[in-house]
């Protein structure tokens, strides 16, 4: 009984002093004879204080959307985050432990092709490695409460979590210059074509097994999955780095609470597409297509890679005469 009488005493103690309500004594329910449920009646009401910040929105002391959408972070999110990582690796090692990867049908040439400058090549890794780490940091600020504190208990999980925040607040930088890069020079190469629909008909022809077996659907420079990687990374890439720069500068942009909250939630929900989609993209490169991960080393492929992936590209480059080999 005493510590239920405690309670708001000690809530009137710390607001009062410091609040200079402006709101409507009529508005609240004065009536109820608890002076700190009134005050903070008040609040929720819009009831504004004294401060020394500067900011457009420094009167507005709560936010009453943060009751609703926070639980939507914890609950939604975060598992979606952990899902979005860990079970797009376990769908892919299955896939692969079924299906097996994509061998080149006429084995190695010896001769490689060239695909991507030194430029292009400098480019992703730009983009790639801060992303990694993104996503790692990430997913430890946001489900680590879910997928690492009950493993490892709370000052593990305190202790990655203080290291994950510089990490990633400073990757942020050369992540959203290599997004920008990425996007611009690359996107003459990901226009939609009609041969693309065929690609996905026949699963890019990476299915070793019934009707799908042996397909090589044609293909530019960009497959069509390597087209919707594209776009969806250049989307959610736009979403992540608006809401990014909310969230790291906000004494520069000055947000509302909401925009706060916002920014917050539509950050962490495209990160979330951008991760499974990442997956999805290494798996592809490094694992699933046998040659493939030469293209972001060297710049250059395998004759025989280019032919069985991307015929259409190759054989251009073979007509018009920029088919260069590495010497």
């Amino acid at each position: 009984m005493f510590k239920t009488l405690l309670k708001p005493l000690l809530m009137l103690l710390v607001l009062v002093p410091g609040l200079a309500l402006a709101s409507d004594p009529g508005t609240v329910a004065a009536q109820s004879g608890n002076e700190a449920e009134v005050v903070w009646q008040a609040i929720q009401q819009g009831a504004e204080g004294r401060t020394v910040s500067e900011s457009e929105f420094h009167a507005q002391l709560i936010n009453p959307q943060d009751e609703r959408l926070l639980p939507f972070r914890s609950d939604i999110l975060a598992p979606g985050m952990a899902l979005a990582l860990f079970g797009m690796i376990a769908v892919f090692a299955a896939f692969i432990a079924v299906n097996g990867i994509s061998k080149l049908h006429h084995g190695f040439s010896g001769k490689m092709v060239y695909r991507w400058s030194k430029a292009d090549v400098a480019i992703h890794w730009l983009g790639a490695i801060p992303c990694l780490l993104l996503i790692v940091t990430g997913l430890t600020l946001l489900a680590g409460r879910l997928i690492i504190e009950p493993y490892l208990g709370q000052q593990a999980f305190a202790t990655m979590a203080a290291f994950a925040k510089p990490v990633h607040d400073y990757m942020a930088i050369p992540f959203m210059l290599g997004w920008l890069l990425m996007t611009v020079k690359w996107a003459k190469n990901q226009i939609p074509a009609k041969y693309d629909l065929d690609w996905f008909l026949v699963v890019g022809g990476y299915i070793n097994f019934g009707p799908f077996k042996g397909k090589h659907p044609d293909a530019g420079f960009a497959n069509a999955g390597e087209k919707v990687w594209f776009w969806t990374f250049a989307l959610c890439g736009a979403i992540i780095a608006v809401s990014g720069v909310i969230l790291l500068f906000p004494e520069y942009v000055e947000p509302s609470r909401n925009l706060s909250l916002l920014a917050l939630i539509v950050h962490a929900s495209a990160a979330i597409i951008v991760t499974a989609f990442s997956i999805v993209h290494i798996f592809m490169a490094t694992v699933m297509s046998e040659g493939g991960m030469e293209c972001m080393v060297s710049g250059y492929c395998d004759e025989n890679w280019a032919k069985q992936h991307h015929n259409v590209w190759y054989d251009e480059i073979k007509a018009d005469g920029t088919l260069k080999y590495k010497e």
